[in-house]
């Protein structure tokens, strides 16, 4: 369905300011406009829906009755931001979402001055909003330009994100200080997956037994605290502030007025405590507003994930439309492959930071339901935890994204490394991963854990060698071991029906040839295997061989390509620091650069890459076929001419 809604209101506005003339019946038009052509933006582009959906009477809100971007919005994470871009000038590009040379699917400093504070990871929003209010008290933005001063600071979070430790080291010391900040609660029960433990518990009980109607009562009376005149008005919303105040303890506790909960679909209440709160004069509060993510749009709403992340689909059915594909994902062969070593093996448990779905691991949890565990967005706890059952003598495999993983490297390096804990460290998403651009890159996995003493570093070529790398995991007890694969749907090869582990730090050749050897380290093979059939007609016919291992090298394999070879190229979908380094370390001891190798190493440029197609990214970064098929004529060149000749 490519006809968009009719949105008489919405056409209306440019920026935040023109909210300000609405009335708040208006508003609440505008907020169904807004629904409508946020369904039909990400109809056209796909990307995370149905998080925006849950936000419309909140954004339409916060933008009515706050002076962005004078006043800092900081949204976490910030999938749910599609809205937000609407109303903040960049409706005629919100088509362009997730694209190459589009809008980012998150809050970008650079793309907007109405995103204070870029976000694509969880849990930061406190601490940036406080940080922010801080600033603002000590002159920050201020001092040369007055006019140009920090307002009010305020921090969007989900009962998701509000699992994580930062988010309370956050309000801990937003407690102490006690400077003016607000916190809004979105709490829809959903992050990606249903949220778990004590404090999903905890808001559960708190929202159970409040009665929306007796709150939105109260929070009709705070509009009385509304100028014309403004008497006393401080002191009044302080008032009305504790009526509504049910029982937020733990936020109390940790020095924050707790009002709530309230509707956040109910844009009378929104505006009404909104309203309040801003004209509350002093210290942190907490909004705590329930919400339903996926709200208005039916297919989102019936969704497991209530349309957290979607493709392009139908408006009306909600069908989405999805490439064809033969090969089976990464992800799929991983939870296979695990689920088949679970079978053989009691001691094979599983640990994921709040994404089942995402790592495969649902499929795990459905056949193994007490040996699989979802920890919520705690990667540190994660990896810990996943310590302490190797230490007890189980075999878990902790199961992250890349570039989540970041998130509890020092604990990969003080409660796992150190120890020698054999704890297996699936990573997906490695490399490049498309439209969620530079935020959710696996670029860096390769460098941090190479570097780490007697840890083992894997990379799967295909998905075959996937399956191989799980029964390598799985057998693997003499310290740390991760593998790494990327997105997507593998490259169609067949795969093993009993797969035996790979013996450790021993890689193989895929083509033999002469002159230049081309040494992958992961899915960039295929794109090497294509780079050297293309060089045939060029007289040159490369060695290509797959590494397997960045840690341990196979040093015989290296010394043997780099003796029998003219030049050696390396390639990796990793920053520089990585497989190449190591193996340019390995050539720089045992002097074979004195011997005059030809030596180039092909990695990720050292800058943040842009969303785009997965191709486009590997484009930007040099590492398609064609990039390697022009490195190895850069480096051999002159003896191309000379065979050709």
């Amino acid at each position: 369905m490519t006809d968009r809604p009719s949105t008489p209101l919405l056409d209306r506005i440019h920026s935040p300011a023109d909210l300000k003339s609405l009335s708040d019946e208006q508003l609440e038009q505008l907020a169904d406009e807004l629904r409508a052509e946020t369904i039909s933006a990400v109809s056209v582009t796909g990307g995370h829906l149905g998080a925006g959906l849950g936000v419309i009477e909140l954004t339409v809100a916060l933008h009515a009755i706050f002076d962005a971007p004078r006043d800092r919005i900081v949204w976490d994470v910030s999938h749910q931001t599609y809205p937000h871009k609407i109303l903040t000038g960049r409706r005629d590009r919100i088509r362009t979402l997730r694209q190459k040379d589009g809008l980012s699917g998150f809050t970008k400093r650079s793309e907007s001055p109405y995103d204070p504070f870029g976000a694509a990871h969880s849990s930061t929003s406190i601490s940036a909003a406080l940080g922010f209010a801080v600033a603002r008290d000590l002159g920050g933005a201020g001092i040369e330009t007055p006019a140009c001063g920090i307002g009010d600071c305020i921090a969007v979070i989900g009962d998701g994100a509000m699992s994580a430790g930062m988010a309370y080291e956050a309000m801990n010391n937003a407690g102490h200080l006690g400077k003016r900040l607000i916190v809004i609660l979105n709490d829809n029960e959903m992050s990606i997956a249903p949220p778990v433990g004590a404090m999903s518990a905890y808001l559960s009980r708190l929202y159970a037994g409040a009665p929306f109607q007796e709150l939105k009562a109260a929070a009709k009376g705070a509009v009385s605290l509304l100028p014309p005149p403004f008497r006393e008005g401080a002191k009044r919303a302080k008032d009305i502030l504790k009526h509504l105040a049910v029982g937020g303890t733990l936020f109390e506790e940790l020095g924050f007025s707790y009002v709530g909960p309230i509707d956040g679909h109910d844009m009378e209440s929104l505006l009404a405590v909104l309203r309040t709160v801003k004209a509350r004069a002093h210290g942190p509060i907490l909004i705590h507003a329930i919400t339903k993510k996926g709200k208005g749009f039916a297919p989102a709403e019936s969704a497991a994930d209530r349309g957290h992340g979607v493709g392009k689909f139908d408006v009306v059915t909600g069908e989405q439309k999805k490439a064809a594909s033969n090969a089976p994902s990464y992800t799929s062969v991983f939870a296979k492959s695990l689920i088949a070593a679970a079978e053989r093996d009691p001691r094979i448990c599983a640990v994921t930071a709040a994404m089942p779905d995402g790592t495969g691991l649902n499929r795990f949890m459905e056949r193994f339901a007490s040996r699989c565990f979802d920890v919520g967005i705690a990667e540190q706890h994660a990896v810990t935890f996943a310590a302490g059952l190797a230490a007890g003598g189980m075999r878990p495999f902790c199961a992250i994204y890349s570039t989540f993983l970041q998130r509890g490297y020092d604990q990969v390096v003080h409660d796992v490394a150190l120890q020698r804990l054999p704890v297996r460290f699936a990573i997906d998403r490695a490399g490049l991963v498309g439209a969620d651009g530079a935020t959710h890159a696996g670029a860096y996995d390769i460098a941090y854990l190479s570097n780490l003493p007697g840890f083992t570093v894997m990379a799967a070529a295909d998905e075959a060698e996937l399956v191989r790398m799980v029964a390598t995991a799985a057998a693997h007890d003499d310290g740390p071991i991760a593998f790494r694969f990327p997105r997507g749907e593998g490259v169609g090869v067949e795969m093993p029906e009993r797969p035996e582990p790979l013996e450790i730090g021993r890689g193989r050749v895929v083509r033999e040839g002469r002159g230049v050897a081309l040494l992958s380290f992961g899915t960039r093979l295929k794109e090497a295997v294509e780079a050297a059939e293309a060089l045939e007609a060029r007289g040159l016919s490369p060695t290509v061989a797959d590494a397997r291992f960045a840690k341990p090298l196979d040093r015989e394999l290296i010394l043997r390509l780099a003796r029998e070879h003219e030049a050696l190229i390396t390639l990796e979908e990793g920053a520089v620091g990585g497989f190449g380094s190591h193996v340019a370390q390995l050539l720089a001891e045992e002097g074979v650069f004195d011997t005059g190798l030809k030596f180039r190493s092909m990695c990720l440029p050292d800058i943040f890459i842009d969303q785009a197609s997965p191709a486009d990214m590997y484009a930007v970064a040099g590492l398609n076929a064609g990039d390697i098929e022009r490195k190895v004529l850069e480096v051999m060149g002159a003896k191309v001419l000379e065979r050709r000749a």
